[in-house]
């Protein structure tokens, strides 16, 4: 059995914050001996260019993909992820995949995690009938522990990385929900002015940005930090600092002292504040919400060329423009959308929901932020929401609610909540931006 350390941080705590990712931060690449770089092929001779339909919840991009015939199943789309994971064992079980080569995966400080995970190989993926792996090698959880179906809201069985971004030029489109696949040798990179293009930094699989960062206060003497991020579509974050990667960063004064998110081995403590502003190419974002992972749980657990990382960005920014990102040419491309011109919002309830049922629509409290609005309305973990502004809670998902829970500071919410007895209470929340 070989051993590996698990880095990769899973699901995030906060509505509509997954913190760092679902990057599961293998140290060796498993199955890549096996894999061709180009795994994915486009489906229909002659055709150089296909569109792929994705959807989002919770701010990750969610794809449907057949295996061996069956299915369809839904995957995240993760750059942060260097080897495709099934991370539901039913489906192999269902579609009598064989196990292969097995390693033990080790957590944060070195712990025994529990968790297995196996080689598959040779398995057959076809996404949409428009763009197919014939022979893909996965890494098999040997349980469910990511649970991502709770934390997105629906049914997620997988996540699929670098395999399709070495195989394709990737064009992700927020605003049509579609990615476009190009073949590389076809691809001609667009030209214009509203175009910002960052060069790639491939290591392992993943990809690298180096991006300027000016920290809070903004003087007219600050400096802008150039920071080398882990380019993470799997993380549904805005940005994420590392302040021992490098001795210039530092916290901001104003933070908020909070739970980032869940590892293997317990949960992942931090802060979340902003920086001044992020520039991409030509483009600055102002007042980007950060998270700063307690650096014992991070950077000083990484090891090799990862430790040269500052940090990460995830969808949260790149949903703001119409992104390009091209392995095969070492290049990101970003060109704005409307949504440039959001700000970035924290969750001003202090509600971590959790969806169960068969259809992902019952909600169940997992944890109160203390001293937050929803602790002074008296919530308690472990109740039922049963309805917001008398709307019975069915008619949300839980993507639905993540942008209510972050809407705007001072709106009131009527909710409806059982306890653990049965017993139903109401609760007024008033919005507070915390940070």
């Amino acid at each position: 059995m070989q051993v590996f350390t698990l880095l990769g941080w899973v699901a995030g705590l906060r509505v509509g914050w997954l913190v760092l990712g679902l990057g599961l931060l293998l140290q060796v690449g498993v199955g890549q001996a096996q894999t061709p770089s180009v795994a994915f092929v486009i489906s229909r001779a002659g055709r150089h260019k296909v569109r792929l339909p994705f959807f989002t919840q919770r701010n990750l991009i969610i794809v449907a993909a057949r295996l061996n015939g069956r299915g369809p199943y839904n995957f995240l789309l993760d750059t942060g992820v260097g080897t495709s994971l099934l991370t539901d064992p039913s489906i192999a079980d269902s579609l009598h995949l064989a196990r292969g080569s097995e390693y033990k995966l080790l957590g944060v400080g070195g712990t025994d995690s529990g968790l297995r995970a196996y080689e598959v190989n040779n398995v057959r993926v076809n996404l949409a009938g428009r763009a197919e792996a014939p022979g893909l090698t996965w890494l098999l959880l040997s349980s469910d522990v990511l649970d991502l179906s709770g934390y997105v809201g629906m049914p997620i069985h997988g996540i699929i990385g670098a395999d399709l971004f070495r195989s394709f030029v990737v064009t992700i489109r927020p605003e049509q929900h579609e990615l476009v696949l190009t073949t590389p040798t076809d691809y001609r990179a667009p030209r214009g002015r509203r175009w910002a293009r960052l060069p790639l930094l491939l290591d392992r699989d993943k990809a690298y940005i180096t991006v300027l960062v000016q920290q809070q206060p903004a003087t007219p003497d600050a400096v802008a930090l150039p920071l080398r991020l882990l380019l993470d579509t799997g993380a549904g974050h805005a940005l994420s600092l590392e302040t021992t990667s490098d001795l210039r960063l530092h916290l901001p004064a104003t933070r908020l002292r909070t739970d980032l998110g869940r590892g293997l081995t317990g949960l992942i403590s931090g802060s979340l504040g902003r920086v001044a502003t992020m520039q991409l190419g030509h483009y600055h974002l102002p007042q980007v919400l950060t998270s700063f992972p307690d650096s014992m749980q991070v950077h000083e657990r990484l090891s090799g060329t990862e430790r040269l990382r500052n940090g990460s960005m995830g969808y949260e920014v790149l949903k703001r423009f119409t992104t390009v990102i091209d392995y095969p040419h070492h290049q990101l491309l970003l060109r704005p959308t409307a949504a440039m011109r959001e700000p970035f919002e924290h969750d001003m309830c202090g509600l971590d929901l959790l969806a169960t049922g068969p259809n992902y629509r019952r909600y169940l409290v997992q944890r109160v932020v203390p001293g937050s609005p929803a602790a002074t309305a008296g919530i308690a973990e472990g109740e039922e929401l049963i309805s917001v502004n008398f709307l019975p809670i069915n008619v949300f998902s839980l993507t639905d609610l993540s942008h209510m829970l972050h809407s705007q500071d001072g709106r009131v919410l009527l909710l409806l909540l059982r306890r653990h007895d049965g017993e139903l209470h109401t609760a007024s929340i008033r919005l507070k931006r915390q940070i």
